[in-house]
């Protein structure tokens, strides 16, 4: 499994706004997902939201009107599994370049949780459900709170 390493995170989401943006395919590994998510942000005492988009390829406008609106932080969830054409890539690459300009464009952090999948029973090792050997969500919400706070120090 590629979690060998993942860091201890010390994690504050007091008096942070924070959106989960999370695609609708695949669901019982979304919703895993998003209930890593979601524990992690209450545990940390952030304010959250939950959005739903389509898929993976509206992650990036939603989570750009969520920082544009106001929201200090966005949580990006969504699943992509290879098929048998181009279209895994080309979403994959949108979903993952999008992201990352929207980070860069408003300077406020985009926690990534979009699993990019050769089959579904990857997705069920890492959406942090019961036997699970990893839990993404819950990963990409303590990136995105971090990255909070780390922006509001170097920011004074």
């Amino acid at each position: 499994m590629s979690g060998a390493g993942s860091p201890a995170l010390e994690v504050d989401g007091r008096g942070l706004r924070v959106v989960v943006v999370a695609g609708s395919w695949h669901d019982e590994i979304t919703n895993g997902l998003i209930a890593g998510t979601t524990r992690t942000l209450e545990a940390a005492g952030a304010d959250f939201e939950i959005v739903r988009v389509p898929g993976s390829f509206e992650l990036p406008v939603a989570a750009k009107a969520a920082l544009d609106g106001g929201a200090d932080a966005v949580v990006a969830l969504g699943v992509i599994i290879r098929g048998g054409t181009p279209h895994f890539e080309y979403v994959s690459a949108a979903a993952t370049d999008g992201l990352t300009r929207v980070a860069l464009d408003t300077g406020k952090p985009v926690g990534f949780g979009v699993l990019t999948l050769d089959d579904e029973q990857q997705g069920l090792d890492r959406a942090g459900l019961p036997g699970s050997k990893e839990d993404k969500g819950r990963e990409a919400a303590e990136a995105a709170l971090v990255t909070a706070r780390m922006l509001e120090r170097l920011r004074g």
